[in-house]
């Protein structure tokens, strides 16, 4: 292996030097192995998921479909001994972990803050056990472990070539949108997802290789025998203007139904923690909520693809749409609440479907004749849903785009998911995935001191006399602070000047000099910030004055001091908002 790896690397050098290629086109090159290595990586696992279920519960497939099949008791039985031995695999997990503590081998926190390195053993056993999970009907999404395995892929591949780190990182964000790809037929919204939920960025250094990882990873799918896109759209219909005014109607509707949904998932999380609970025992539990609830809704089983392929091409009443809605709901979290492993991608889709088709329904009943059919609007709110749940409006657009492949849908779908983002964020939900939240967090708080001014930022200020102070009270203020200026102020707290320590020196022991009061030695070498100045300003002043602090006035018409900054504050200011 170290001989291949060095090999590969000057292989690497060699072409660099004699193509005279710059990093970024290097970049373009390797996404393409990257690319390739997510689909297969993806492939993978849906094969291991198939021939799991093919093995144990003697069909694969879709699982409703395998759920619908079996007696009772072994809809009950299934997933509550899935999820103990999903636990038991996870306890291996969390030995690892606290042998490791400084990683959890996620591919978003090793392509945003870690080194790009993701840990094989770790990530080989969670999704183990996320593969045992969803074979045995947990009601969770497949695609998290695809997209781990994808990402893990690239980053073996990164660090075989000895990648630095931030091509490293780049390297391993090109995997991720491989296997969003692979997962969902969807290389653009693929793309889009990584730029958008994990790196945050959409430059094209970071963007272009990560697309064409994209490409490679949809070719390579396609390729593969007995391969189709997860969902089936019907076509689109055509909507006409009044009609999207509904479509803003739904966006709300859905927006709330998403930050509903992410405070749902909190709920549950911490509901099963305070049980106190052995995690193989958390997970059997959540296994036998969804086993209960599958004795009446077996749609409840798996991610949800089956139901709403079945949803967008037959009619289903209102009544059955919301009693499943519900129990998926409740399975859901009790399966993600649990501990289980998995992504909500492909439930929060679900949601969005039955949740639009439902409202669909209720228009169309109202006005009949002006409105278009309810899979339409349940195509809009699988969108919306996504578009509150992420905080990735863009990603949520072009995803059901790509999926519809029809730009009858794009007016309704832009209008609805832009709502839903808004509705989701005002509410305060937070998002599904974390590096979002810290990146919104990090968004706000860099706002928050761009607009700060001086007045944020005073700090009392213990150096202030009044003009009739004596030397010897001065003198006493100058042995306490270690400062060059002493701020005299009158009876109403008004900036009058300074008196410099160099005056006080000179006056000290001589003659009538040493009578004076600090009227007399007052000085206007410095001038005040005043309180609405911004950071920049303020700086400006420091370069001036070469000082490690200055007062600060609340206006010129009124000199009242109010503070002092002090230039480290200031600048330790300048390196958050930089960050």
């Amino acid at each position: 292996m170290k001989h291949l790896a060095s090999v590969m690397l000057a292989l690497r050098t060699r072409l660099r030097e004699v193509f005279r290629v710059s990093d970024w086109q290097v970049m373009l090159l390797w996404s393409i192995p990257a690319g390739l290595l997510g689909a297969l990586a993806t492939e993978l696992f849906r094969s291991a998921l198939f021939g799991l279920d093919r093995l144990v519960l003697g069909q694969g497939g879709s699982l409703v479909a395998i759920a619908v099949h079996l007696p009772p008791w072994l809809r009950v039985l299934v997933p509550t001994v899935g999820g103990l031995l999903a636990g038991g695999l996870l306890m291996l997990a969390l030995a690892r972990g606290r042998a490791a503590p400084k990683t959890k081998g996620d591919y978003m926190e090793a392509t945003v803050l870690g080194d790009g390195c993701i840990p094989v053993r770790l990530s080989l056993i969670r999704s183990g056990s996320s593969l045992i999970s969803i074979a045995s009907g947990g009601s969770i999404g497949r695609e998290g472990s695809m997209v781990q395995l994808a990402a893990l892929s690239a980053s073996l591949l990164g660090r075989l070539l000895h990648f630095p780190v931030d091509r490293l990182r780049l390297l391993v964000a090109c995997g991720a949108a491989a296997g969003i790809t692979s997962a969902y037929n969807a290389p653009i919204a693929g793309a889009f997802f990584v730029a958008e939920v994990v790196l945050g960025s959409m430059a094209m250094e970071s963007l272009g290789p990560i697309m064409v990882a994209s490409v490679v990873a949809n070719i390579t799918m396609r390729e593969f025998p007995g391969y189709q896109a997860p969902y089936v759209m019907p076509a689109f219909p055509s909507v006409a203007g009044v009609e999207v005014l509904l479509f803003i109607v739904l966006g709300i509707f859905v927006g709330g139904a998403s930050a509903l949904f992410l405070r749902g998932l909190s709920s549950s999380r911490q509901l099963f923690e305070r049980l106190s609970l052995p995690l193989p025992v958390r997970l059997a539990l959540g296994g036998l909520v969804v086993g209960l609830i599958s004795l009446w809704w077996p749609e409840v089983w798996g991610n949800g693809y089956s139901v709403v392929n079945s949803v967008l091409h037959s009619p289903w009443s209102i009544t059955a749409l919301l009693l499943l809605l519900v129990a998926k709901a409740i399975a859901t979290l009790s399966t993600v609440g649990s501990g289980a492993v998995g992504g909500v991608f492909t439930p929060a889709l679900f949601f969005g479907c039955m949740m639009g088709d439902v409202f669909g329904q209720a228009v169309q009943a109202l006005w009949p004749q002006t409105t278009s059919a309810p899979f339409a609007y349940a195509i809009v709110g699988m969108g919306a849903f996504l578009a509150g749940a992420t905080q990735a409006p863009l990603m949520a657009i072009l995803m059901i785009f790509e999926m519809t492949l029809s730009y009858q849908v794009m007016l309704p779908l832009m209008t609805a998911c832009v709502v839903a983002y808004f509705v989701a964020r005002s509410a305060n939900a937070g998002s599904m995935y974390d590096i979002t939240l810290l990146r919104l967090a990090k968004r706000d708080e860099q706002l928050r001191l761009r607009t700060l001014h001086m007045r944020d930022l005073v700090q009392p200020a213990q150096t202030v006399v009044r003009p009739d102070a004596g030397l010897e009270a001065m003198s006493q203020l100058f042995l306490q602070y270690p400062v060059k200026y002493l701020y005299v102020t009158d009876t109403l707290d008004r900036f009058l000047g300074v008196v410099p320590l160099k005056k006080l020196s000179a006056a000290a022991g001589v003659g009538d000099l040493a009578q004076k009061c600090a009227a007399d030695l007052l000085a206007d070498e410095v001038t005040p910030l005043t309180s609405d100045m911004t950071l920049a300003e303020a700086l400006q002043r420091f370069m001036e004055h070469r000082g490690e602090r200055l007062p600060v006035i609340d206006s010129l018409a009124s000199p009242v001091l109010l503070g002092v900054v002090n230039k480290s504050t200031l600048l330790a200011t300048y390196v958050r908002l930089s960050e």
